[in-house]
Formats: structure tokens, sequence, C-alpha cells
């Protein structure tokens, strides 16, 4: 009777935070149903951007953060998730990528957010990488700072130099260490003091991705409401994700990011040919290598093993 009583106590629990969360799942209307979109492709892919939105820092919040005033609206970081019989594989592409905007010529593949939302981004990846992608989610500056900070911080390995840029505020001495949401911001988007520019920070969002996804798997916040409760809070109010994607598919993708954490599948970039490219009426771009690049993305399009150039 008690073994009974228990298990109809954990069984109402569980349903009781399933319909919460589900309740509290913000969408958005993230693809568009245009002509000659990509068929769907073998696996599964997500798109994950995380915007550099300030609507929701306060001034002094702003401050603390060091992002500035700037009330435009882009993409930091756009990645691409990729999982089958093969990877799982995380792909970052550049936001200073320079590619066609359907509707706007050429530009930076982060100026298509601010241009026309999700729904022209979505459209822009898939028209440059042929990729139909499945899912999408998005989270801005706050709500990154306020997931890593429910997981009482993230451990990262800063490399050897350490990082120390003044523009984001990050100052961090070579060696593994933990991070609490602020200090994973800076370090997240530090680009001027590294040698590597804006693909040096490519890969430390990676690493923080991972970390996070590390972190939220574990058993001390899996199975501990007092820890579980607070990181889907604030988790699901970071959170905005396309109208078809609902708890089980964040749950399957969050195990995907937990594999890579654990050093299965391989996070990559896609291949460029140059960086600093000044551009009229642009500025300094990225240019990719569209051969290398086109295999890399028939690779993820077929769930083949991708190629090893540029994998990190």
């Amino acid at each position: 009777m008690l073994l009974l009583t228990l298990v109809l106590l954990v069984a109402g629990y569980a349903l009781g935070l399933w319909i919460w969360a589900d309740g509290r799942l913000q969408t958005t209307d993230a693809f568009a149903d245009y002509s000659g979109r990509p068929t769907a492709g073998q696996g599964t892919d997500w798109l994950l951007i995380g915007s550099d939105s300030r609507s929701t820092l306060t001034a002094q919040e702003r401050k603390d953060l060091h992002v500035g005033n700037d009330e435009g609206l882009n993409t930091d970081t756009i990645m691409i998730l990729h999982y089958g019989s093969n990877g799982p594989y995380l792909v970052s592409i550049p936001r200073d990528s320079y590619v066609p905007i359907p509707g706007h010529g050429k530009n930076k593949i982060n100026a298509a957010y601010a241009l026309g939302g999700a729904k022209l981004l979505t459209q822009t990846v898939e028209e440059a990488t042929g990729l139909r992608l499945d899912h999408y989610a998005e989270v801005d500056f706050g709500g990154f700072v306020a997931v890593v900070d429910s997981l009482g911080g993230v451990r990262i390995c800063v490399p050897a130099g350490g990082l120390h840029d003044e523009k984001s505020g990050a100052d961090f001495d070579a060696g593994c260490q933990k991070m609490n949401g602020k200090q994973a911001l800076a370090y997240a988007r530090a680009r001027y003091s590294d040698p590597q520019g804006d693909l040096g920070r490519v890969k430390r969002q990676q690493q923080l991705v991972s970390a996070i996804a590390h972190q939220a798997l574990t058993p001390s916040v899996l199975l501990l409401p007092w820890n579980l409760i607070p990181f889907l809070s604030a988790s699901l109010d970071a959170l905005t994700v396309d109208k078809g994607t609902g708890l089980p598919a964040l749950g399957r993708m969050g195990l995907r990011m937990k594999d890579i954490a654990d050093g299965k599948g391989a996070t990559t970039t896609v291949p460029i040919s140059s960086t600093g490219t000044e551009i009229s009426g642009v500025g300094d771009v990225v240019l990719w290598n569209d051969a290398e690049a086109q295999q890399l993305f028939t690779a993820l399009r077929d769930d083949t093993a991708i190629p090893t150039f540029g994998t990190s």
C-alpha cells in the first residue's frame, strides 16, 4: 500500500510538472511556406539562436552586462543542431556570414532577423544551406543569464592566455572555473581581444551551450525538485520555440546536446574562405568556402558523417 501511494505521488508530481511546463512554453510562427523550400532530409535539424535583444533588461542591467543600449535586433548566435543515425552535430554559422537574404539582397546573415524576424531568418538559413529545418529555438541576453544562474553557474575551462575583453566585460585567467550568468554572457560575447575574432567567439558559444546541457541533465538537477523547478522556470521564460515544437522535442534536443557535452558527435563551424572582407554599405563580412560548406550541408541533409575539416 505504501509503495502504491509513493508511485501515485510521483506520477502526480510528474504529471503536474508536465502540465505546468507545457502551459508556459512560448511559441512563435517561425517557418514560412515559400516556393522552392528544401525538401525534408534525413534526421532532425534545429536552428538555435541567441538574440541580442535588450528589451527585458533595465538600464542598470544593460550596464552591468556590458551590452550597451542598441535597440536594433540581431542574432548574436546562430547554430544548427543535427541528429539522426549520425551525430549529433552542432554547427555554428558566423553571424557576419555574407549570404543572400530573400527580398533584401546580400547582407550579413544576422541582419535577417532584424529585417523579418524568425521567419526570414529560417528561410535565409534554409536557402543558404539547402537544409529544411524541423525546429527553432531562441533565447535573449537576459534569458541566457537567468538560465545559467538557475543552475548555480557552469564550469568552463578557459584556454591558455586567458580572456580579457573590456567591451564584453570578460576578465578570465586561464584554467577551469565556475561562471555565473553574467560572467558566462561576457565569455560568450567577447571577440575584440581574441585574435580569432568572431570565430573565437563561436567556439566559446559552443563550449557554453554544451556546458549548460551537461549541468542541466545531471541527477542533482533532474531528481531534486528544488533544483529542477527553478531551472525549468528560467528556461521556459527564456525560450521561444516554433509552434510545432513541444516538450518531447525539447527533451530530445536536450539529450542530444548532453551527448555533445559528453564528447559524442562533433562541433564545427561552416567552412570559411576569408574573414574581415570589406563590403561597401555592409562592413566586414565572413565569406564561406562554398565547396566545403556544400559538402558539410550535404552530409547533414543525408544524415551521414560530416567532413573533418573545421571540426573542433
